[in-house]
């Protein structure tokens, strides 16, 4: 019998789930609860942390959890690593369910950077206009480089302003399309994009414009994980479930 918790908050999660559902499997949803709105789904969902990797445990062993599934985004370290260990400390199954990284391709000029805090060091300089895509979580690492101004483009509105000056928002939720970020990109005159290496085809999009542009991109490295059982494929991750 499955007991299966989903670690999400990323398209990925979404499609998995749905085809838990489909199979009968049972299992639940959880969000860290940074989107205020999330999509409605065919499962059961809980938001908001576990309390560590101690909490997450605790909730593992509770609940009878047979098999956990991280789905969460490749920038989510902490509850990745607290998922890893908790899995470990409990003998729960853990399988990741990872996007591969984005590659730079022909016509592409990237500058890569291990984290956020380079990523706001290395905007030191004259005033650019700049598609910061990085989400409302790391718009005060920013306020360092005040003297640029910033297109935002968020999920949900910021609950405070962000500390950058000269900024405007927009409010839309992914997938994009490559056409739709070059219009954005072109009525904002857009001159250099900042990106966390997120993988997978939602968030493309503007690298797609940036290139077809000819815009430099700013990529943030991943974090670094512990090594663990992962997979690129939903298909796989029904296998092992199943296995």
């Amino acid at each position: 019998m499955h007991n299966i918790l989903v670690l999400g908050g990323t398209i990925e999660a979404t499609r998995l789930v749905a085809e838990l559902a489909s199979a009968g499997l049972p299992c639940t949803l959880s969000y860290a609860g940074r989107v205020e709105r999330p999509k409605p789904q065919p499962v059961p969902v809980r938001v908001g942390g576990f309390g560590g990797t101690d909490g997450l445990a605790s909730y593992l062993r509770e609940h009878a959890i047979t098999h956990l599934i991280d789905a969460t985004h490749p920038f989510a370290a902490q509850i990745s690593r607290n998922a890893l260990h908790a899995a470990q400390a409990t003998g729960t199954p853990l399988l990741a369910l990872t996007r591969p990284p984005w590659t730079a391709s022909p016509g592409d000029n990237w500058q890569t950077v291990p984290d956020i805090p380079a990523a706001a060091a290395a905007l030191a300089g004259p005033a650019r206009r700049i598609l910061l895509a990085l989400g409302r979580m790391h718009l005060a690492a920013f306020a360092q480089a005040p003297q640029h101004h910033y297109l935002l483009r968020l999920v949900d509105p910021p609950e405070a302003p962000p500390p950058l000056p000269d900024h405007h928002i927009i409010l839309d939720r992914g997938p994009f399309d490559a056409a739709s970020d070059e219009a954005l990109m072109r009525a904002h005159r857009i001159d250099l994009v900042v990106s966390k290496n997120a993988g997978g085809s939602g968030a493309q999009a503007k690298l797609i414009a940036a290139r077809a542009l000819g815009l430099p991109v700013l990529m943030i490295d991943r974090p670094a994980l512990p090594a663990r059982h992962e997979t690129h494929e939903i298909r796989t991750t029904l296998d092992w479930l199943m296995g």
